[in-house]
């Protein structure tokens, strides 16, 4: 297969990706709205505040920070950005680094996966997010990553998913009813643990939005960089074309200035 015909399929492909980034964000969203409400039930039942338990996180802690970056070619200022950000974190905030091709040597470095590792990997990093939440261990747990708005518009973020309000902000209006209807409930077993098992799942879902939108906008950066490579390619043809074809009027011109030539010459023996 020719480099142009290579580079048509890449940019095919990462042109088909974007909907189908967008059709796993849709999916995530639902999964996500859900569990807000199941924890949102549980925060503002009679239960969870007779029981004195508290969801407020030391504001002293360190930061879990979560990267996104990408494991596709064709994504060099993608990644450079996510790299920058990583080099200036701080040395004592631990890392979750998901994307092979923003691997660098850091400090507190948690965990290290590919992004086709992290279907396999997820439940390694709900037991990290789990672990530091019921030992609070953290202030914050920030995702950075390279949000997709829109085709024209992709900006890097850092987005703090914990702490959130777990209260009515989450909610509209029916959901708030609906929680005013329901009657306390007893809970069996450790409600602490069940509550930030809740909350674990919601950022893992939250990892997977974000990757999702991650994946729509390197895709975006793909086909645009693969546009231009096709633009660059058909420049060079047509250079290359018209090479040949001023090259081959030089040597039809040539070689009719070689016919003229011999037949002046053949005309000068016959005068002779």
């Amino acid at each position: 297969m020719s480099v142009k015909n290579t580079v048509k399929v890449m940019n095919f492909h990462a042109l088909l990706r974007v909907p189908e980034a967008r059709r796993r964000v849709d999916l995530a969203f639902e999964y996500e709205r859900e569990l807000k409400y199941i924890i949102s039930s549980i925060v503002n039942n009679r239960i969870f505040k007779q029981e004195h338990l508290s969801l407020d996180l030391d504001p002293d802690a360190k930061e879990l920070n979560i990267y996104l970056g990408s494991d596709l070619g064709f994504c060099a200022n993608f990644n450079s950005n996510i790299i920058s950000y990583l080099k200036a974190d701080e040395d004592r905030n631990d890392k979750i680094i998901i994307g092979r091709r923003i691997r660098i040597t850091c400090e507190n470095e948690l965990l290290f996966i590919a992004n086709e590792e992290f279907d396999d990997k997820f439940d390694d990093i709900f037991d990290l997010v789990l672990d530091g939440l019921l030992s609070y261990k953290y202030s914050k747990i920030n995702l950075i990553y390279t949000h997709y708005y829109n085709i024209s518009r992709q900006e890097m973020v850092k987005r703090t998913i914990l702490p959130f309000d777990y209260g009515a902000d989450i909610l509209d209006e029916e959901d708030k009813r609906e929680i005013n209807k329901l009657d306390d409930f007893v809970v069996e077993g450790d409600l602490n643990f069940i509550i930030w098992s809740l909350i674990s799942i919601y950022i893992t879902m939250e990892i997977k939005i974000a990757k999702a939108w991650s994946y729509a906008t390197e895709n975006v950066q793909r086909q645009s960089f693969t546009d231009n490579s096709l633009k660059k390619i058909d420049e060079r043809e047509e250079e290359k074309h018209k090479k040949q074809l001023k090259e081959k009027k030089a040597e039809s011109f040539k070689t009719i200035v070689e016919m003229n030539n011999r037949k002046l010459r053949s005309r000068k023996e016959a005068d002779d």
